[in-house]
């Protein structure tokens, strides 16, 4: 385990969190800022909200950086795909390779959608192939975060470091 991980609980549930896992989406504060403030310290107030409402908010995780678990094992039997509908991010391997042409093939049902969050970074969603400037390519699903203010030590995507520079705009 990463010595980085956190596990947060209100007696009900766990909530982990794998901050190598975390492109900053801003998917929980952005729904429920009473639990997820990143403003504070600790940033994750299990006293914020009503369990279901927190469970809400973390399966909308993109990257599963937040995920939750019942504290009551038998509960955790129960849990039915309703109950952890995750969006997920997917990694390269998840696409199939078109054998003719070589090119990565990613099936798209609907238009990307791209967010500008105040302040913030660029939130796209949908699938597409990310072409670095070197020439690799990333095939993205679901949700990513890019870096606006320049400042991200994880480029192109965002580390959450406009906060601490203060980007405004």
């Amino acid at each position: 385990m990463d010595p980085r991980e956190r596990k947060y609980s209100n007696g009900e549930i766990t909530v982990y969190w794998k901050p190598r896992e975390c492109i900053h989406s801003s998917v929980c504060y952005m729904n429920l800022l009473e639990v997820f403030n990143p403003r504070k310290r600790p940033w994750v107030n299990m006293s914020g909200a009503s369990t279901r409402k927190i469970i809400d908010v973390v399966n909308q995780c993109p990257t599963e950086a937040l995920t939750w678990k019942w504290n009551d094992e038998e509960k955790n039997k129960t849990v039915t795909e309703a109950d952890t509908n995750h969006i997920k991010f997917k990694r390269p391997h998840d696409f199939e390779k078109k054998e003719e042409d070589s090119i990565l093939e990613v099936e798209q049902d609907e238009p990307l959608k791209i967010r500008v969050m105040k302040n913030g970074p660029y939130i796209v969603e949908g699938s597409y192939v990310l072409t670095r400037a070197d020439g690799s390519e990333i095939n993205m699903m679901g949700m990513s975060s890019f870096c606006r203010c320049g400042n991200s030590n994880s480029m192109p995507f965002c580390d959450g470091n406009h906060r601490k520079t203060g980007f405004k705009e």
